[in-house]
Parts: C-alpha cells; structure tokens; sequence
C-alpha cells in the first residue's frame, strides 16, 4: 500500500507549517487536522480550514485523500478560523436572552418605568397573551436546540455570538418595553384581531416544529447526510412541495402574527429583518439543493411559493 506524504502552508505566506509523511491513502481531512494539531496545538481541528488552493474552498472533514485531485505529495493550505465555538452554545444563548429579558419588561422590575409602576401587571389581557407566546417561543427554541436539531458544522466563530445576542437580546428588549409599557393599547380591532393574530402564531408554531423534526428524521444521528426533504403524512409538513425551507416560511409567519396580536412597531420590524435575513438563508440553501441534486422538485420556491 503506497502512502501519502502531506505538506501544510500557511494560506496567506505560503510558510511551510507541518509536514506529514506515511499519511495513510484512506485518511479523511479529519485525520490530517488532527496530525496537524499534534505539531500546532494552538490550531485545534475545528479552527482549521485546509484546501487545496490558497484561496479556494475549505475541503469537507470527510473528504478522503486518495480521493482527491492531488499525488502522492500532497500539497494542503491551512487558514486559521478564529477561536470557535459550538452552536449549541450560541443557540442556547441567544434564545434563552430574549425569553429573560421579556419578563423583566413584563414583570416591570424597578428601574424600567419609575416606581409607581414596579412589579405592577397590565390590565390588558393582550399583553399577558402576549408574554406567553414570546415565553413558548423561544422555550421551544432552546427545547429543539437541546434534543431535535441536529448540526451539519458543530462550531461557528466565537465573533458570532456577539452578534447574534445583539440581534435577538436587542430587539426582544425593544419590543418588549414597549407591549409591557404602562401607556400601551390594545390592538384597534381588539378581541378579534387578537384570536386571529393567536391562530396565526400557533399554526405557524406548529408547522415550524414540523418541519424541524422532518429536517431531524432526514440526518441519522452523528452523521452529515444531506437528503431532499419531501413532505410526510403531517399536514404542516406539505408546505415541502411548493418551498425549500418551509421552516423559514413557518418563523416568518409567527411572528406576522405576534405583530398582529400586539399591534407594535418594533415588532413589525423585527418581523421585517427577519424576514429579509430568513430570505437570504432560504436562497442559499435552495441554490445547495439545486446544484447537489439533480432532481430537485422544480416547483420549489425558497421561502415563499410561486414568489420567493
């Protein structure tokens, strides 16, 4: 069996870093990152990124070495990720932010509205619904994080967290003083206009957890396999047939909903940002599906039928 022998340069100096000799032909990516941590312990695997051209794309963890386009001296750049961190981590921080956060503004502890109004609740009852769909949401959040979602990458860079935490803490804090404000009114249509806006949020609560234990049941566990989702014998799952990432569809809609419900502003356009960054996802995810399976559904839209 003929052996591989890896050289590692630094991306940017092209500085020779490591160089790995009797590298087995059957050794992933992972292997040759953690050989290489063995030399750089400061550059643990999940900092690393190797590809075969200075500036071209990171290889896959899984990618076999005699598998790629290189000889029996292969020739790897390494790029230095940042400090990273994990996304359960991050998604549980940034979720478990806003729910706090809310309740501080809806219990009104002092120092948010002057003293007259410390601890006392609303008259409204909109604004105690209010504060249990927020509250459900991002408990069903960190609920999905902890035992449904299963993650492609198990890292992202530690900067991330910064700014996700500004994004949800941010605008939960303002929307939230606002609907627990003691001048606040009720929505102009009152009661009506708030069991509608309840039905939209819970229908869209329900096709969005849908969806995320669809996406589960595709991706055995511990593995990266990437399938076409296609809708199941669950109604809220349907949506498959006419969108890529029905999930998106169902976030976005919940929080139409709430914006109903509570008639506020920052709301609305959290609901806006969202959308447009939901957006965003959706289209690169769907030009993934195109390009890795050829017979992708054509039908499909990426986050709103027929339009998006």
């Amino acid at each position: 069996m003929k052996h591989y022998e890896v050289e590692i340069l630094d991306a940017k100096t092209r500085e020779k870093l490591c160089f790995l000799d009797k590298v087995e032909p059957n050794a992933t990516i992972t292997d040759i990152k953690n050989m290489f941590n063995k030399s750089h312990p400061e550059w643990y695997p999940a900092r690393q990124s190797l590809r075969l051209d200075p500036k071209g794309r990171s290889l896959k963890d899984e990618d076999i070495l005699q598998n790629l386009p290189v000889g029996t001296t292969a020739t790897l750049y390494f790029r230095d990720l940042g400090a990273q961190i994990s996304w359960v981590t991050v998604f549980l921080t940034e979720y478990a932010g806003p729910l706090i956060i809310y309740l501080l503004f809806y219990f009104r502890v002092p120092f948010i509205y002057g003293h007259k109004y410390d601890f006392i609740t609303s008259q409204h009852s909109v604004v105690h619904l209010a504060c249990i769909c927020h509250s459900f949401h991002y408990i069903k959040r960190l609920l999905e994080t902890l035992f449904v979602h299963r993650f492609s990458h198990g890292t992202m860079p530690l900067r991330n967290i910064f700014k996700n935490c500004m994004y949800y803490w941010g605008f939960a804090a303002w929307m939230a003083y606002y609907i627990n404000h003691p001048l606040y009114t009720p929505p102009v249509f009152g009661e009506d206009q708030v069991k509608l806006a309840v039905a939209i949020f819970l229908f869209c609560q329900l096709g969005n957890f849908s969806i995320h234990i669809a996406l589960r049941n595709l991706r055995p566990a511990g593995s990266k396999t990437r399938k076409i989702p296609f809708p199941t014998r669950n109604p809220f799952t349907w949506l498959f047939l006419l969108v890529s990432c029905p999930n998106y569809t169902y976030e976005v809609g919940s929080w139409i909903g709430f914006a109903i419900m509570t008639q506020c502003l920052p709301v609305a356009l959290f609901s806006l940002v969202g959308f447009i960054q939901m957006t965003i996802w959706a289209k690169g995810k769907h030009r993934s599906y195109l390009k890795e399976f050829k017979d992708y559904p054509p039908l499909r839209s990426p986050i709103v039928p027929f339009i998006l």
